[in-house]
């Protein structure tokens, strides 16, 4: 069995980040939102993050048996093991929750502290166990997973702050589907609802620190409450939102928290400020092409040229600002692929007979 992992800074802190059946260690970069927050653990720690087995970047998990909590344990003590990591606070999402649960609870001479956010001791509701999901619930919400993996249904309910931009929508949605398929991610469902570490909460004898979206739909904030009351010691913490994953929505406030709950010292507020690459293009001679074509032939040749940027500017997933009328604003969140883009937008418009301009410049 091969488990995809990285690490990412060197503080003085290990920090083992369980994320939930959606995770792919190598498309996390390509998104600004997942490497805000993987940089703000990194910040203050050695973080180690890595596909379960089944997901992502690892191996598959056998199809007619998804791995058990156990099982899915004893991979996370191989993965710090393979990162020469003794001992290494936890970080768990969801269902990750469940897991840091229990590692924390079997090795605790390895486990210093643990967070949990957006977690849950129990998925079924029982007459002890109010907060947790109706029969009903549980298969509708099995039915649009098996029926719409990665679409909107699903991404309304765990990420309601993506809204309605239709870019990071498609994006959202495909890396669902990259990182798991839609039987695999059923299956791992169902795994997940028959899960309850409720017997083991008091056996927790590490520190806690519970994080919870106050308006999470998918995991109410009562199942963040449970486990706080019932975990020795755990401290709670509701924050604002209702992002089911801790990427987006209340992503700096939770990393604050961490920080904060881990190393005792709060950072300072700082301004919303990102590195980005700014593309901006324009057609060489326009006023002069402009005369010699006259105004139809012209307009043919910039509607050409517009649709050839466009078609560069989705491919290398730029960000297109405004068009200037013989010319594009865009923005990257990178400059290699904002080089990429440029070269093959010379490349694009040439075709369509005209010569274009194209400057860069990356900062924050």
């Amino acid at each position: 069995m091969h488990l995809a992992y990285q690490v990412i800074g060197d503080g003085p802190i290990d920090l083992v980040l369980f994320g939930t059946f959606v995770s792919n260690v190598e498309l996390n970069w390509e998104n600004p939102s997942i490497t805000r927050f993987l940089r703000g653990l990194a910040s203050f720690s050695r973080l180690i993050v890595f596909d379960k087995r089944g997901v992502g970047m690892s191996d598959p998990a056998a199809s007619h048996r998804p791995p058990t909590l156990e099982e899915r344990m004893e991979d996370v003590r191989a993965v710090m093991d393979a990162a020469g990591s003794e001992q290494a606070a936890l970080f768990g999402t969801s269902e990750g929750g469940q897991l840091a649960v229990l590692f924390a609870a079997t090795y605790p001479e390895r486990t210093p502290a643990a967070v949990l956010f957006s977690a849950l001791a129990c998925a079924r509701r029982t007459p002890d166990y109010p907060a947790g999901y109706p029969e009903s619930v549980i298969e509708e919400i099995l039915e649009i997973v098996e029926g719409d993996w990665g679409g909107d249904g699903v991404l309304d309910v765990v990420m309601p702050s993506v809204g309605d931009d239709p870019r990071a929508r498609a994006w959202w949605r495909s890396y669902f589907r990259r990182s798991v398929s839609p039987g695999a991610a059923a299956a791992q469902l169902r795994l997940n609802i028959e899960g309850d570490v409720r017997h083991v909460l008091g056996a927790v004898q590490v520190p806690m620190l519970v994080l919870h979206a106050r308006d999470d739909a998918f995991v109410r904030a009562d199942h963040g409450r449970y486990l706080a009351e019932h975990i020795p010691g755990a401290r709670y913490v509701e924050l604002d939102g209702g992002d089911h994953l801790p990427y987006i929505g209340a992503a700096d406030a939770i990393v604050a928290e961490t920080r904060e709950f881990l190393t005792g010292v709060r950072e300072p507020a700082e301004p919303d400020r990102v590195l980005a690459t700014v593309l901006f293009s324009d057609i060489v001679g326009s006023t002069e092409q402009a005369s010699a074509l006259g105004d139809r032939r012209w307009r043919d040749t910039l509607d050409a040229h517009d649709t050839a940027v466009r078609r560069q500017l989705e491919r290398f997933r730029g960000r297109e600002v405004k068009a200037t009328g013989d010319g594009f604003l865009a923005t990257f969140d990178g400059p290699a692929r904002a080089i990429r883009c440029g070269s093959a937008i010379r490349e694009a418009t040439r075709a369509v007979g005209v010569d274009v301009r194209v400057g860069l410049h990356t900062g924050e």
